[in-house]
């Protein structure tokens, strides 16, 4: 334990019961809590701390994570000169680089499609970026999410070229898009795909497609998101280029590492390896602030301090989507490929905007799905293994939200599906624990016929599917997917670093359990339980927000708050708990405001004292 806190739980224990901590088998989100370290990990982390001088919090943050002695150096100062491999390893790479550099030399006109979040915005970004730094003056073309869908099609492919593009480049999508792939074969233009979407073994018509999810891909880079791929493949283009001694001027890729690290927080791929290097050296680049647009977003979003990997996931890039999702496609794009302040902060203010829309409609039809969702388990008595909820006036712009609401809400994966009138296909996207495979479940239903279209990945899938194929959608998902998200049920309990008090959450420890992040998917941040604090204060701010004062029984006290929880059995519990005391558990963080800087709780579950 980092801090014993036994005085401050009364008759309870830091570890108790059969395994449980605190004695909770269930808490109010009725999950048990355990240690994150058994036996074998309190051995491991004691070898880190013996061999490298480390701290008790640091090298029990490190063992909980799989970090070895040997790695340990290494791990607390990632770096791309060791974490990244030859760009060659990933199937299709060095034909892609060469097609690109043909483009360069030839000064052809080259056309860049991306997807409409965050990492098919960064990713076009960065290889606009990089193409104009070598005297092109590529297009980027980003879909309107209502009219055209997710990827390339065939009007689009047309229109690029008709307006003289002789090569399109795919980011973030393009992997299963062989009607429009096959359209600009068909007109006499080459086609490049650089995607991260699961795909099957029959390939698109293009002339190289980089995707290490390609079942012919043995790089072992399946983690990168979209712009992680589009960095590694702009090295492998400067290095094609002075290979065969073109004279230009290279551009310094280390500048965009901003745009990786924001692409790859945002699509919550795992912070590990190469991600997790992209991230940290391109935080740095963020708190340089040297981009307009990111400038003019933050000012927005009223950010204050150095940028963290929390502040890309929940504050900017909900700002870019938010174009992507009820506004015009484009802007983020446009926004980060800016160079003018002006029109930065024009593009930022339109986005602040659509971001409030997006949040009152995503409210409203968050709402509804719960209600529907809490209705059909009460007539079946149980939840289902995977949520299907279907609304008739749901924005499709957010529905990968409202699932993942569901998700929070329910525990279950969870589809969330809006139709376009009493005849229209219905559009969705679905959210997964970990373990239950959502992407190959929507592949399978393709293929069977259950849905006019979809794809995605583990994480995260999109569908469409007719309204009258709708039941067999939900009835299929729980056919292939109810034992492994059994298995992920079972598994799914607190994973507890330390038990600590009110008066252990210092600025000291804060900062020892900065030196293992940057956290995020896949390297969670460290989680610790405070036992028996009464609730000192507890209300509702901001939307749907549980604000409170926690105080040991020493007398300590710190502040917490629990987000988008008001309308849940936890947040209903702890504003009915003033007064009382509870075991809580969450992530610690650093608030600062009015000049001050003073660490909190991000509280995530409670249980009984």
């Amino acid at each position: 334990m980092w801090a014993r806190a036994e005085s401050d739980a009364g008759s309870a224990r830091p570890e108790g019961g059969p395994g449980f901590v605190l004695d909770v088998s269930k808490s109010l989100k009725g999950r048990p809590w355990r240690m994150r370290l058994d036996a074998s990990g309190e051995a491991a982390a004691l070898a880190i701390m013996q061999a490298h001088g480390l701290s008790g919090p640091i090298a029990r943050v490190l063992a909980g994570r799989g970090i070895v002695e040997e790695r340990t150096a290494a791990f607390l100062a990632p770096s791309l000169k060791s974490d990244m491999p030859d760009p060659s390893t990933l199937r299709d790479m060095d034909a892609a680089a060469a097609r690109l550099a043909d483009a360069v030399q030839r000064g052809e006109k080259v056309a860049i499609f991306g997807d409409y979040d965050v990492d098919g915005a960064t990713s076009a970004a960065l290889l606009a970026e990089t193409l104009g730094a070598l005297g092109l003056a590529p297009e980027i073309y980003i879909p309107d999410r209502l009219i055209e869908g997710y990827g390339p099609n065939r009007q689009a492919i047309d229109r690029l070229l008709d307006a003289g593009a002789t090569l399109i480049v795919t980011v973030d999508c393009g992997a299963t898009s062989f009607e429009a792939l096959q359209r600009a074969r068909e007109r006499g233009a080459e086609t490049l795909v650089i995607d991260h979407h699961q795909m099957g073994a029959e390939l698109p018509p293009a002339a190289a497609i980089v995707n290490p999810n390609r079942q012919d891909d043995v790089s072992g880079l399946s983690h990168l998101a979209a712009v992680g791929l589009v960095f590694m493949t702009a090295v492998a283009l400067l290095r094609e280029l002075r290979r065969r001694g073109d004279g230009r001027k290279a551009p310094d890729l280390l500048r965009s590492l901003d745009l990786v690290a924001l692409g790859t927080i945002c699509d919550v791929v795992p912070l590990t390896g190469l991600n997790r290097a992209f991230v940290a050296k391109g935080l740095v680049t963020l708190r340089h602030g040297g981009r307009p647009g990111l400038l003019a977003l933050a000012a927005a979003a009223r950010l204050t301090g150095p940028v963290e990997a929390g502040h890309c996931g929940f504050l900017l890039g909900p700002r870019i989507n938010a174009g992507g999702r009820i506004g015009e496609a484009g802007l983020g794009a446009r926004l980060l490929t800016s160079h003018d302040r002006a029109e930065a902060e024009r593009i930022a203010a339109t986005l602040e905007r659509l971001n409030a829309e997006r949040q009152a409609i995503e409210a409203e039809a968050v709402a509804d799905a719960t209600a529907e969702t809490e209705a059909a388990i009460a007539k079946k008595g149980e939840a289902p293994a995977v949520i299907v909820a279907a609304g008739e006036t749901w924005h499709p712009g957010v529905v990968g939200l409202v699932a993942a609401r569901l998700k929070e809400r329910f525990g279950r994966p969870a589809f969330a599906v809006t139709f376009d009138g009493p005849g229209g296909a219905g559009t969705g996207s679905g959210r997964s624990l970990a373990g239950v495979d959502l992407g190959a479940a929507v592949r399978a239903a393709v293929a069977e016929g259950i849905l006019m279209k979809g794809g995605g990945h583990e994480m995260a899938a999109g569908v469409t599917v007719a309204r009258q194929r709708l039941g067999d959608f939900a009835a299929f998902l729980e056919a292939r997917l109810t034992g492994a998200v059994e298995t992920a049920l079972k598994e799914d309990y607190l994973k507890l670093d330390a038990v600590i008090s009110a008066e252990g959450a210092s600025r000291e420890l804060f900062a020892e359990l900065e030196r293992c992040g940057p956290y995020g998917a896949g390297h969670p941040a460290p989680i610790v339980a405070l036992p028996g604090h009464r609730i000192a204060y507890a209300d509702v701010v901001g939307s749907g927000h549980v604000k409170l004062d926690l105080q040991s029984a020493a007398g300590g006290r710190l502040k917490a708050i629990a987000f988008r929880v008001a309308q849940t059995p936890l947040g209903e519990a702890l504003l009915t708990a003033r007064g009382e005391r509870l075991h809580v558990a969450g992530s610690l963080s650093l608030n600062r405001w009015g000049g001050q800087e003073k660490v909190e709780l991000r509280l995530i579950d409670a249980a009984p004292a």
